[in-house]
């Protein structure tokens, strides 16, 4: 019997062996090419590691950054809309480099009245215009929101040498900033604050009709610019959609506001007992402890009684933040608050809500139930939020976010009713905009340069969130929805590795994809368990530093032991899409009477098919060697008694008893129209009614992209097979995915049953 193991090894290494022998000597000799293989390593497109940056993906044992501490005195003008200021930057120099300027942001000038950033901006007539976006477009009074700096001063109140360049400025130093020293200065500056629901910008105010103004004030100072050793000085030009990249630093703020506004900010109020009322100061302390609910601080009465003000009076708010990248905050007499406890590990932290009556009742109910699963959900994903409050503040037409605070849209209508896609929105964008406090307020990745790595990474961590605040949530991440954009138009596609001011579709481009990818990786090809310990370590790695795309493919493969240059490469650095589907399927029987394959494969290598029995084979079952008495369903085991011989021999009778009564054989021919490398998720549909999934890596196209076999054995017959039946691969043609091949519904068809089901 032992014979018989040998005659199965030949007969495997002549199948295989035939493959590679078949050569043609008429055929002209091709020519050498480089690698093309989509398993290709991507050396050549990571950067070399170094002392800054390690080759696992981790901070090197020379990694620096700079530090940029800022006190500022800043004072709200709610009568003419403007902001004044003045601020010291202490600048410290933690790099290995003499410096002999400083680069400064000037993000407001995109407001102004000669920015250069509008001729950058191409396109053709707007839908409609509101009657202050006409006067400003056509009528040649555009609004002029840009910085008016009034001096730049060193220490010694001596003027320094400074160049605006559109949104950055160069402050020229007298003597070189030498490495490891630090130097402060001083700037007055101020400007119009921009009416942001005729703008659209990302900081402004929004005029009520009751004559009152709700302000979310943000990149509304001079903020230093980030020098590292990947960019030197990250000084591109503030275009709008590439957002921001800015250092770490602590904060000293004083906020002169009218006596009846209602504030909140990053970092601590310090007097903000001073701020509140007794009550609402007492509500404030239950707040504190309430870890089940919401408590109104400042009750919507309260807030109706503060419209009708309009105090001529000031207060100061005064701040305190440490070790932020970045500092906004809210204003309005208009505002009610409410907040509730969260336990994260051994420490709380306050959610807190801020909303104007048009609010409600929609934020009453959900704004900060959602800040409450955001918190707990990327904490448990990532790491336990180590800032002592998240806000979510309301805004007409916002969802943007800074350091502890960001603004959400989201309003019922003026009878208080609202949709179920108003109410999504507004939870979605809640726990995407406080979601951004880790990507990238804390992992502080180059907006202006790589949108996708806050967006995308923040998009799928909100996916997980999401689900947790409820089940079946519409989320944005999921594979699914990307299928649209990446069977596209090529010429409005560009990779995700692209420079975010340059990308046709951002939503798509460095939100949706990003995080379907994520997710693919999660659920499809690492799993949850090797996913998210490497999810993990790259957060905290990289927590309060300024990681690079690098940085994150090559931890997620040092922290999962698994080569993903393949993904990185087909979904991040390309724009390739996926389409697998089933080419052929074939039945097979099995014989030990020698077929009309192996008697030619024998031929060619000039040996005798005999010489090979006793052996078992695979036949076709609609070929010619196919016979009636092959289509017997009995037991294979049972059939060939030399086989049942080799079974005794090797086995014990309990180990045979347990062995499958495998009597049904299927070559699966996969072929990929696609030129997006993905793993093969297959749904396999028996006879009886059961179903088994099988899963192949991607790698199993490293040899052939386009198509290949897979052969399977059972002890059932197949009825049906699917391919991605949850799609989880973003498949752009699912009409190839079945066999047998199903008849799919006509658009027509599909509008007609959503009419139905409507």
């Amino acid at each position: 019997m032992k014979r018989i193991k040998f005659l199965f090894l030949s007969l495997t290494f002549i199948t295989s062996a035939s493959f590679a022998q078949d050569k043609s000597p008429e055929k002209e000799k091709q020519q050498g090419h480089y690698n093309v293989s989509k398993f290709k390593q991507l050396g050549e497109e990571f950067p070399t590691p170094n002392s800054y940056r390690s080759a696992s993906g981790a901070p090197g044992h020379a990694y620096y950054q700079q530090q940029a501490d800022y006190k500022m005195d800043i004072t709200l003008d709610d009568d003419n809309q403007k902001i004044f200021g003045v601020e010291t930057i202490t600048y410290h120099n933690n790099s290995p480099d003499n410096l002999e300027y400083l680069w400064v942001q000037l993000d407001q000038n995109i407001r102004a009245a000669d920015a250069q950033t509008n001729d950058v901006k191409a396109g053709g007539p707007g839908v409609f215009y509101n009657p202050a976006k006409f006067t400003q477009t056509f009528l040649g009074k555009p609004f002029d929101g840009g910085f008016k700096i009034d001096y730049v001063k060193n220490s010694s109140n001596n003027d320094m040498n400074y160049s605006i360049n559109g949104t950055m400025m160069r402050i020229d130093l007298a003597t070189p900033l030498k490495s490891g020293t630090k130097i402060s200065f001083n700037i007055k500056w101020w400007y119009n604050i921009p009416d942001y629901t005729v703008a659209r910008g990302r900081s402004g105010y929004e005029p009520f009709k009751d004559g009152n103004n709700a302000y979310i004030i943000a990149q509304f100072f001079p903020r230093m610019a980030v020098y590292s050793d990947v960019e030197g000085w990250q000084n591109m030009q503030y275009l709008g959609q590439g957002e921001f990249t800015l250092p770490f630093g602590n904060y000293d703020v004083n906020i002169t506001t009218p006596a009846d506004h209602l504030l909140e900010g990053t970092g601590h109020i310090l007097n903000r007992k001073d701020m509140l009322t007794k009550k609402q100061w007492k509500r404030f302390e239950e707040a504190r402890s309430s870890y089940d609910k919401p408590v109104i601080i400042v009750t919507q009465e309260e807030a109706e009684e503060n419209e009708k003000g309009y105090s001529k009076k000031t207060k100061t708010w005064k701040m305190k933040a440490e070790n932020v990248r970045d500092f906004a905050f809210a204003s309005s007499r208009k505002y009610i608050l409410d907040a509730q406890a969260v336990k994260l590990g051994e420490r709380t932290v306050m959610a807190i809500s801020v909303y104007p009556k048009e609010g409600n009742p929609l934020w009453e109910e959900f704004s900060t139930k959602a800040v409450v699963t955001t918190l707990e959900t990327y904490s448990k994903h990532l790491f336990n939020y180590p800032y002592h409050k998240a806000i979510s503040v309301n805004a007409k037409q916002q969802g943007m976010e800074y350091p502890m605070i960001c603004w959400n849209f989201g309003r019922p209508k003026p009878d208080g009713t609202y949709s179920q896609r108003t109410r999504n929105g507004m939870i979605g964008v809640i726990i995407h905009e406080v979601g951004h406090n880790w990507f990238p307020m804390i992992i502080n990745s180059d907006e202006r340069q790589w949108g996708w790595m806050d967006e995308g990474l923040n998009t799928f961590t909100q996916l997980l969130a999401e689900q947790n605040f409820e089940p079946g949530f519409p989320s944005r991440g999921f594979p699914v929805n990307v299928v649209d954009y990446m069977n596209g138009e090529q010429t409005r596609i560009t990779p995700i590795m692209s420079q975010h001011d340059n990308v046709f579709n951002s939503g798509q481009n460095a939100y949706a994809k990003p995080a379907a990818g994520l997710y693919m990786l999660r659920e499809v090809i690492l799993g949850h368990e090797l996913f998210d310990k490497a999810f993990k370590t790259y957060a905290n790695r990289w927590k309060f530093k300024h990681p690079t795309p690098a940085d994150f493919f090559r931890t997620m493969e040092d922290a999962s032991g698994t080569d993903l240059d393949w993904f990185w490469r087909g979904w991040f650095y390309t724009t390739n899409y996926n389409d697998i589907g089933i080419k052929n399927v074939t039945k097979y029987a099995i014989t030990d009477k020698p077929t009309a394959r192996a008697k030619r494969m024998a031929k060619m290598y000039g040996v005798d098919v005999n010489n090979f029995l006793p052996a078992l084979f695979l036949v076709d079952t609609d070929s010619d060697d196919y016979s009636s008495e092959m289509s017997k369903n009995t037991d294979p085991i049972n059939d060939f008694k030399f086989l049942g011989d080799y079974l005794e021999e090797n086995y014990s009778a309990d180990e045979i008893k347990n062995l499958k009564a495998t009597k049904y054989f299927y070559e699966i021919v996969f072929e990929k129209p696609g030129d997006l490398v993905m793993p093969i998720i297959m749904e396999i549909v028996y006879t009886d009614g059961t179903k088994e999934n099988k899963y192949y890596p991607a790698k199993i196209w490293r040899f052939n992209d386009k198509e290949i076999k897979k052969l399977f054995a059972s002890d059932k017959e197949v009825k049906e097979i699917n391919l991605d039946p949850n799609k989880l691969t973003a498949d752009v043609d699912t009409s190839n995915n079945s066999w047998p091949k199903k008849k799919e519904d006509s658009q027509f068809d599909q509008y007609k049953k959503k009419s139905v089901s409507h």
